[in-house]
């Protein structure tokens, strides 16, 4: 089955028109109020854990509509006033020449004395990186629209075809090594072209991710295979939404066994509780765990060897997760972490190598893939 989308010729200006203007918003406001002779601000959405609520509905996690107003004449606030300014002073910059920077890049940019004292813009990245972070929220744009990106981590295979900055990729000629996907992959950048595959299978760490390569996975299965590197950065999870809602793909997650594990579902998801904020934009509430279940050791006839204890902070973890409220009510997901804590122990996804080395791949997995009723939702 193939499916079809934009095929936008040549490269990408690299502007993003709506992004753009609302910085531009931005610096208009601050400058009518000067003009008007009032005091200049800028209002900051709170991203504080009092300002985050479940959706239920939606079955994300949003933030709240608590502000606070950052003041030019609050001696408390005229230095993050300045730096939000001029951190949104260089985004435009970006967006202008067409170009990005990365998170550590933005911070040599804005950096600097200011003229006839002795006071720097900012002192070290600790710094800047919380307000590029206020400046998404405050323009309600992705740090990716605002052309800046973070190290690339996490990977792509399968039956996919898309353009990347103009040039033409067939993700099923990678290679062993793969599609690294990139900080940014919005439209402007991706275009997807053709896909014959039937679903995106996304594994937790890069090892487990080149087993599935080796073994030609995808190939047999008609899928795409990401990774996240552990927990799943903004461009990964911002490709899986793509990928779900652009192409109609399920999304199929196969993890740890153990509470690291199950946050990672979490965050892929509902979204996470730090990035609340870009949940509508990231966030798969119809993802689905098909593994590592705590049931799988005696179903698979595991032995022994493959057990990681539970510390004290994965059993605190594991009861903490059964206290979220998208967790809360769910009889499949109490059963699995209770058993986890009756087990005592832990297990990662190569456990099931330790049975063979294509265990994995040509048993466990294809089991899973057609027992609809061991999936977590």
């Amino acid at each position: 089955m193939s499916k079809s989308r934009n095929t936008t010729k040549g490269r990408p200006s690299g502007r993003s028109p709506d992004t753009l203007k609302k910085l531009v918003q931005l610096a208009e406001l601050v400058y009518e109020h000067a003009q008007k002779g009032r005091d200049p601000s800028v209002d900051i959405p709170l991203r504080t854990l009092s300002n985050v609520h479940f959706n239920t509905k939606s079955r994300i996690i949003e933030m709240g509509r608590s502000k606070q107003t950052r003041n030019f004449f609050n001696y408390g606030q005229a230095k993050r006033f300045m730096q939000t300014i001029l951190v949104a002073a260089k985004c435009k910059e970006l967006l202008d020449a067409g170009k990005s920077a990365s998170i550590r890049q933005i911070y040599y940019m804005a950096k600097h004395t200011i003229a006839g004292t002795q006071e720097k813009t900012f002192v070290d990245q600790s710094e800047s990186d919380p307000i590029l972070e206020d400046l998404e929220v405050a323009t309600a744009s992705l740090r990716e629209e605002l052309h800046v990106f973070a190290a690339n981590r996490g990977a792509l295979i399968g039956e996919l075809q898309f353009i990347d900055s103009g040039d033409s990729i067939d993700a099923t000629h990678l290679g062993s090594g793969g599609y690294a996907i990139p900080s940014i992959v919005e439209p402007e950048v991706i275009q997807f072209r053709k896909c014959s595959a039937k679903f995106v299978l996304h594994v937790e760490k890069d090892t487990v991710w080149r087993r599935f390569v080796e073994d030609r996975f995808w190939e047999q299965h008609h899928c795409i295979i990401t990774h996240g590197g552990g927990q799943p950065p903004r461009g990964v999870r911002r490709l899986l939404y793509r990928l779900h809602h652009e192409l109609k793909l399920p999304v199929y997650v196969l993890l740890d066994n153990d509470p690291w594990g199950y946050y990672i579902y979490s965050v892929i998801k509902q979204g996470s509780i730090n990035l609340a904020y870009e949940s509508q934009r990231m966030a798969v509430p119809e993802a689905k765990y098909i593994g590592v279940s705590s049931f799988d050791y005696d179903r698979c006839g595991l032995t022994d060897d493959v057990k990681l204890e539970l510390d004290q902070a994965d059993i605190k973890r594991s009861r903490q997760i059964l206290e979220y409220p998208w967790f809360q009510g769910k009889k499949n997901w109490e059963r699995e972490i209770k058993k986890l804590l009756s087990n005592g122990f832990k297990m990662e996804v190569e456990a099931m190598i330790s049975k063979s080395l294509t265990y994995l791949t040509q048993e466990y997995l294809p089991y899973k893939l057609n027992n609809k009723t061991e999936w977590l939702d």
